[in-house]
C-alpha cells in the first residue's frame, strides 16, 4: 500500500466530515436569507424585502435549511460517535487540569479546546433551537420554555456562533483539510497508466 493511501477509518471521517461540513455550508448560506429577509410582509413594517425571489422561493429556501440542517445533525451525532473515546478522554484531561491535577495544555491545544468546546456547545442549542421550529412550524407555534421569538434569536445567534468557530476552525486545520482531502481523491484523477504501474508493483512486492 503506497505511503500516501488512506486508511478505511480516515476516509470514513472524511465523508462524516464532509457531510457535517455540506449540511453546515447550506444551512449557514440558507440562514443569512432568513437574517436578512425575515418574514413579514412590507405594510407590517418588518421587511421591505417581503416577497423578492433570490434564486428560489420563500418556500424552497425553508426546506434547504431544515433538511439540510438534519443532515448536519444526523452526521454529527455519527461524528460525536465514533469519537466518543476521544472526547470522554478530553473531557477528563480538561477537568483534571482546572483542577490543577496536571493534564496541562500548550498554547496552541488551548485555542483548540475553546473553539471546538464553543463549535459543540453552539450546535447543540442551534439543533435544539431548529427542532423547536421543525415540530412547531409558522402557524402552530406553542410557548415550551420560551416564546417563539426567542427561540428565534436562540437559533440565530447561535448559529452565527457555530458559523464564526467553524471558519477559525477550518483556518487553523486547512493544511491537514487540504492534505487528506487531495490524499482521498487522489486515486480518482490519477491516469490510467499509473494506477497500472501501482498494481504491477503491488503484485511484485506479494
Amino acid at each position: 500500500m503506497s505511503s500516501k493511501s488512506l486508511s478505511l477509518k480516515t476516509r470514513l471521517n472524511w465523508l462524516i466530515d464532509a457531510a457535517v461540513f455540506i449540511g453546515g455550508l447550506i444551512a449557514s448560506i440558507t440562514g443569512i436569507y432568513f437574517l436578512f429577509l425575515p418574514s413579514g410582509g412590507y405594510r407590517g413594517g418588518r421587511n421591505p424585502f417581503y416577497g423578492i425571489t433570490l434564486l428560489f422561493d420563500r418556500h424552497t429556501w425553508d426546506n434547504l435549511h431544515t433538511w439540510l440542517g438534519i443532515v448536519m445533525i444526523i452526521a454529527a451525532i455519527v461524528h460525536f460517535a465514533i469519537h466518543w473515546s476521544w472526547v470522554k478522554m478530553m473531557t477528563k484531561r480538561v477537568i483534571d487540569a482546572a483542577r490543577a491535577h496536571g493534564s496541562k495544555f500548550s498554547q496552541g491545544a488551548k485555542i483548540n479546546i475553546a473553539i471546538d468546546g464553543t463549535i459543540a456547545t453552539s450546535f447543540v442549542i442551534a439543533a435544539i433551537s431548529g427542532l423547536y421550529f421543525f415540530f412547531f412550524p409558522e402557524g402552530n407555534r406553542v410557548t415550551v420554555l420560551f416564546d417563539a421569538t426567542t427561540w428565534d434569536l436562540i437559533h440565530t445567534w447561535s448559529g452565527v456562533a457555530i458559523a464564526v468557530a467553524a471558519l477559525v476552525h477550518l483556518a487553523i486545520h486547512w493544511r491537514w483539510v487540504t492534505n487528506v482531502t487531495g490524499r482521498f481523491f487522489q486515486g480518482w484523477w490519477q491516469p490510467t497508466e499509473v494506477k497500472l504501474v501501482q498494481v504491477n508493483k503491488l503484485n511484485s512486492e506479494a
